[in-house]
């Protein structure tokens, strides 16, 4: 990875894992934490593809795994970040537009429950069989849950900060991102809607633009 993808992943796995355990942890759900620190290892591996995802995955879960009060064996989290990053960058888009809100939305509901049936397998392995005493189908749905909630508000800044700091011409300055990718209508919105706002003021400008051809030639006419 280059300098500045480590450097922006570290600042930002740090202040997503410094906000969920002193913010999100104390809360005091019902159920699972809102994992924050999963959906800035899936913006990221979004942008960086499975190899990128995957250390990124490993150097947060490793993280998380020392940080208090972690109560587990060291290297769990990591293993489960691990993987989780690399199938997620699996789902990077090959041209690197996302063309739906609904495609980051798909891979968030499935890390979520992904990474909670393999961090309590991996666990059962160890001998922790908390996930059992809690209830797993529970922790399934809040995790999911909590998870997508979040996403909206996270994962598509996450990219466009990825994207900018690698100067990709498909960041939200670049000039392929007009009416190119649905990161900037998601971070605006939640829903793409700005996309079809555009489209809409486009036609707008063509319709003007034939009517006050036609009244040119008109003029012609008469004269």
């Amino acid at each position: 990875m280059r300098f500045n993808r480590i450097l922006l992943s570290a600042a930002l796995v740090v202040v997503a894992l410094v906000i969920q355990v002193s913010v999100l942890a104390r809360l005091q759900l019902p159920g699972a934490v809102p994992d924050l620190v999963l959906l800035t290892v899936l913006g990221l591996a979004l942008v960086y593809g499975h190899v990128g995802g995957a250390l990124v995955g490993f150097g947060a879960g490793l993280l998380a795994d020392l940080a208090p009060p972690a109560d587990h064996a060291v290297g769990r989290y990591a293993l489960v970040l691990c993987v989780i990053g690399y199938l997620a960058g699996l789902a990077k888009p090959e041209t690197g537009r996302l063309r739906s809100v609904s495609g980051p939305l798909v891979v968030v509901f499935a890390a979520a429950v992904g990474s909670t049936l393999l961090y309590a397998g991996v666990g059962s392995l160890v001998g922790d069989t908390a996930a059992r005493h809690v209830g797993l189908i529970g922790l399934l749905f809040t995790a999911a849950l909590y998870d997508l909630l979040l996403a909206p508000f996270t994962v598509p800044l996450i990219i466009a900060l990825a994207r900018k700091a690698d100067n990709d011409p498909l960041g939200e300055n670049g000039p392929a991102a007009q009416g190119a990718d649905v990161t900037s209508g998601w971070l605006s919105s939640g829903t793409g809607l700005r996309i079809g706002n555009q489209r809409g003021g486009l036609r707008m400008k063509s319709a003007k633009a034939r009517a006050a051809r036609a009244g040119r030639i008109k003029g012609v006419k008469r004269l």
